[in-house]
């Protein structure tokens, strides 16, 4: 029983080949192109709207050097928010309980904040592992403690959105297990533990879209120090 409430995050395989590939490319077939019209559609309309206005919160803290970031931060949450959405519908595929995938988004990125900071401002960027006014004997304790973060922070980040996701899609895995187990049994105590698992749901859902925020935030905090 075990294994099969694990075999969910498993890179699901038609005819030999993974569908990973398909799973990350179809959220963007969902979204409606944008035309070269001045009046579009109400959806194309909303759309052009939240993206907007979350590219001005995104943006609002950083410099205009950071602005550069813009259009890969909202996409990469717009994709995020996407594939956590679609994970919780029946019979599909959360392509982010992968930690392979999430890595791949965290290292690059992150990755590539730090080369900029090195290279536009590397004493601000060195600065950083090590605390001003810092007592000369904890001088190397700290620089290696420091560096030892500056490290983890994208596997940090990749366990985080795994690990968040994973526990949600289990512990809906074993109470819907629970609920048809109990329910020719128990009725009453069956129902009362559907609506708990209408109510994890919601939560679900709403885990699904704070995730994404979780990988947007840190990022932004890594370009406020290096950008």
């Amino acid at each position: 029983m075990m294994v099969s409430f694990f075999d969910q995050f498993a890179s699901p395989l038609y005819l030999g080949i993974p569908l990973i590939a398909i799973a990350i490319t179809l959220p963007w077939v969902l979204y409606p192109t944008p035309s070269s019209r001045w009046i579009n559609n109400r959806l194309i309309t909303v759309q052009g709207w939240l993206i907007n206005r979350f590219t001005n919160q995104l943006m609002l803290p950083l410099n205009m050097g950071g602005h550069k970031w813009a259009l890969l931060l909202v996409s990469l949450m717009v994709f995020l928010i996407t594939i956590n959405m679609l994970g919780l519908l029946p019979y599909t595929f959360t392509p982010t309980t992968q930690l392979s995938l999430n890595m791949g988004f965290a290292v690059p990125l992150w990755l590539a904040t730090v080369i900029i900071g090195m290279r536009n401002q590397p004493t601000v960027a060195l600065g950083h592992l090590l605390p001003e006014g810092t007592p000369i004997p904890l001088i190397p304790v700290l620089i290696i403690i420091e560096t030892i973060s500056l490290f983890i922070r994208p596997l940090a980040l990749g366990v985080r959105l795994t690990a968040n996701l994973t526990a949600g899609h289990l512990l809906i895995q074993l109470i819907a297990t629970a609920v048809f187990v109990l329910l020719p049994m128990m009725p009453t105590v069956a129902i009362l533990t559907a609506t708990v698992l209408f109510l994890l749901t919601l939560l679900e859902v709403a885990v699904a879209m704070i995730q994404s925020l979780c990988i947007r935030t840190p990022f932004k905090l890594y370009l406020q120090e290096n950008v």
